[in-house]
């Protein structure tokens, strides 16, 4: 009987410290879409975003700069600081995401906005019911990732339409693979007893913010082979 208390306990303080981590990664989806939206309904932010190259790029370094800044330095920041920070990064990417509007229609953005939801969705339930251990992927993932930053960079001064839809392709494999990975990192997380930990919101807001960006890049990637537009 007591194993038993012990094992419903352990699994109400699972299922709170997911909720948490899915709770802000979606709060944070919010506010990216929410200003994203905003910031296209209105045509004088965008001349101020788009119509100046400084302040575009400035806020594409701004945010590269914060996320970079956040994933190293989150475990010394308060949990308020963290979360502000986090909460700070979306509306920056919100900003810039609004570009899409200007590209794509909204039946297309919308498509692949449930698209992606549909294929997260499932790679969030496979992390944490399958039984292998993904860890072992992880290393494979993170050099995949690394080829797939270096070949969109070294893309944009080679301009090849081949190399851009290999890498919009494999990025799609890449960020579906990671969905799973980090969602069982974060199971694994939970039944650490991480929750019980003095960092448990900063815990938290690190797995959001995986789960976050894996969401943004899946959702960029599947929009350019849905819109088919570059």
């Amino acid at each position: 009987m007591a194993d038993a208390y012990r094992q419903q306990a352990t699994d109400v303080r699972v299922n709170a410290f997911i909720q948490n981590v899915y709770g802000w990664m979606t709060a944070a989806l919010a506010v990216t879409g929410f200003v994203a939206l905003a910031v296209s309904r209105s045509p004088e932010v965008q001349s101020f975003i788009f119509g100046s190259r400084f302040v575009f790029f400035g806020l594409i370094i701004g945010q590269l700069v914060l996320v970079m800044w956040l994933a190293t330095r989150i475990m010394q920041l308060s949990a308020q600081t963290a979360t502000v920070v986090f909460i700070g990064y979306s509306v920056l990417n919100g900003l810039t995401m609004s570009s899409i509007f200007l590209v794509y229609a909204d039946a297309t953005i919308a498509q692949a906005f449930f698209v992606t939801a549909g294929v997260f969705g499932i790679m969030t339930v496979y992390g944490f019911v399958t039984k292998t251990d993904l860890t072992r992927f992880g290393n494979l993932l993170g050099m995949a990732l690394l080829g797939f930053i270096i070949a969109s960079v070294v893309n944009l001064f080679l301009r090849s339409e081949g190399l851009y839809w290999i890498v919009t392709y494999a990025g799609v494999v890449i960020f579906t693979g990671l969905v799973a990975y980090d969602s069982q990192r974060i199971k694994e997380m939970a039944r650490s007893g991480a929750d019980e930990s003095p960092v448990a919101q900063n815990l938290a807001i690190m797995g959001a913010l995986r789960l976050y960006l894996d969401f943004i890049n899946l959702f960029l990637l599947l929009l350019r082979i849905m819109g088919r537009r570059r």
